[in-house]
């Protein structure tokens, strides 16, 4: 059985999916492996790395895709210019895909259609459950660390004032206020930046436990509570909130928004649409040179001016929706996903080569198209299936 590794190539994307100690492993699980050429080139791994590994390099990205019984990538398929088609008609049918395929999101639908058209069996890394024995799989946390640093890092670069309180000879600069809105992985590591650079920082969750994680770090607790059955869903994750309450926690938020400088959005529901909380008209009412990061944008976006993969200026505020933040961090996010991924091979797999245990419940949680069919729930209802 062939398991071929490929570069990515999504604008600015240097992770790879799997570094020459994976390799190592895939081989001792008895695949063979094909790593595309310069695969590993955006975090310095070269081909001679991988072929001591076990590797056998191959020259073009349609070669790994021709051959290879299982494909393992990063980011989700995208046109190939080189090949002149889409990665998600590359696929051979009845071969497997695994990697972040955010198949809830409005811009994949096409892509996840074409796959299950050609009968290609898909799981997506960002549809791990949050259970014990996941945890080694789990590279939506492995990432979401890196983005919840980065998306702070990001905001005060943009940001035209200083972040932390500045005292000088002739007056005082106050610190910038902060707001963290969704306090999962992402928003932890953001609140723990945003500390650290000398932000005054708020945070907003409607999970009670999330609350209690911001508090511990030293954010204030911004927002209002939501009955813990509105708020809680499988395994602790944020559900999404019925319209009523939803309109409830954007009144909530219009007046934190207002007198906040920098705010970073990750609020997420798992496997669906993010929320819209943050409207046009709120982002009007900040200061002039505030930023918004919205990380959540793989899912949507959580503000209504979000563009997907971009920036905006709206109302002298700047909203940032840039995609694959963890991407900005090749390296150590590499030795990170290349590891997670390896682990969700083993489970796959775990009957034997060519055997996929489809009753695992990480496995079930994760599939999205099998046999000409859509099995990821959040993409079926997001695309109205």
């Amino acid at each position: 059985m062939i398991l071929g590794v490929l570069k990515e190539i999504l604008h600015a994307e240097r992770r790879v999916a799997a570094l020459p100690e994976e390799v190592r492993k895939y081989k001792e699980m008895g695949f063979d492996v094909l790593v595309e050429t310069s695969a590993g080139a955006g975090v310095y791994r070269k081909d001679e790395e991988y072929e001591a590994a076990g590797a056998e390099i191959v020259a073009t990205a349609k070669e790994v895709w021709d051959r290879a019984d299982v494909v393992i990538k990063v980011k989700q398929p995208v046109f190939n210019e080189q090949a002149g088609m889409h990665e998600a008609e590359l696929v051979r049918p009845g071969a497997t895909l695994v990697t972040f395929l955010h198949p809830a999101a409005p811009g994949n639908h096409e892509m996840i259609k074409t796959l299950r058209d050609r009968g290609v069996t898909s799981f997506t890394m960002d549809g791990i459950p949050r259970i014990s024995r996941a945890q080694v799989m789990d590279a939506l946390t492995s990432m979401s660390t890196i983005t919840g640093y980065k998306a702070v890092v990001h905001a005060a670069e943009s940001f035209p004032r200083f972040i932390p309180i500045i005292g000088t000879a002739i007056g005082t600069i106050m610190s910038a206020k902060a707001l963290v809105i969704g306090v999962g992985v992402v928003g932890l590591q953001a609140i723990a930046t945003a500390k650290r650079l000398g932000a005054t920082v708020r945070a907003v969750d409607i999970r009670g436990e999330a609350r209690l994680g911001a508090d511990s770090l030293g954010a204030k607790i911004a927002g209002f509570e939501v009955p813990e059955e509105l708020a809680i869903g499988e395994g602790g994750y944020a559900k999404a909130l019925p319209a009523e309450w939803l309109d409830k926690e954007r009144e909530a938020l219009r007046p934190l928004v207002a007198e906040t400088d920098l705010i970073i959005l990750s609020a997420l529901v798992p496997g669906e649409l993010a929320p819209v909380l943050i409207t046009e008209d709120m982002v009007a009412s900040m200061r002039p040179g505030s930023v918004v990061v919205d990380v959540s944008i793989d899912q949507g976006g959580n503000c209504a001016l979000s563009q997907a993969g971009g920036e905006v200026v709206a109302h002298d505020v700047l909203v940032s929706a840039i995609a694959n933040i963890p991407g900005s961090v090749p390296v150590d996010a590499s030795w990170m996903y290349a590891q997670n991924m390896y682990e969700y091979i083993q489970n796959l797999y775990k009957r034997g080569l060519g055997v996929p245990d489809l009753e695992d419940e990480i496995v079930q949680h994760s599939l999205v198209t099998r046999e000409g069919k859509i099995w990821y729930r959040g993409a079926i209802e997001a695309m109205g299936l």
